[in-house]
């Protein structure tokens, strides 16, 4: 993870950073669950999970996503990331933790998100500070707190994920 170029000052990017967090941590935790036999609390987290990531894709597709797919060239590599989004979205909702194939390939979706995420903060976040206008910024931040119903937490302050 990169720490180099700033945009992790940025409050939007703090709350889309909190929120890959928050469900990395939960992946992280029912895949442990799995592996202790706990096959209930494993998809407990796992929908917990699928809850807090339909939020989170929310507000990056209605904001930040959309304005930077308004420039040509980053169009391609959101478009393939509202894909994965796509991609794991149903196959969380399919989700069936009794199976021990689906059990093998929610360990590696979890694998996978963790590599999605990397394409968001070491690409697309970097690439949204030279390439977004104030307007452009504005109407991101504003998306997030429509879906979220709260403000973009200030800079400076820790409320991020809140």
């Amino acid at each position: 993870m990169c720490h180099y170029c700033g945009c992790r000052d940025i409050p939007l990017i703090k709350e889309f950073i909190a929120e890959h967090e928050a469900v990395t941590d939960l992946g992280g935790d029912a895949v442990r669950a799995l592996d202790a036999g706990d096959r209930a609390r494993a998809a407990a987290l796992a929908g917990e999970m699928a809850v807090r990531l339909r939020g989170h894709w929310a507000g990056e597709e209605a904001g930040l996503f959309r304005v930077m797919a308004e420039n040509e060239e980053y169009a391609g590599y959101v478009s393939a990331l509202v894909a994965e989004h796509r991609e794991l979205d149903a196959f969380l909702t399919a989700l069936d933790l009794d199976d021990p194939a689906q059990r093998t390939a929610f360990v590696r979706a979890v694998d996978e998100l963790h590599e999605h995420i990397a394409k968001e903060e070491d690409g697309l976040f970097p690439a949204s500070l030279t390439e977004l206008t104030g307007d452009q910024w504005d109407l991101a931040m504003s998306a997030w707190s429509t879906v979220h119903g709260r403000p973009v937490a200030p800079a400076g302050t820790t409320d991020a994920g809140a």
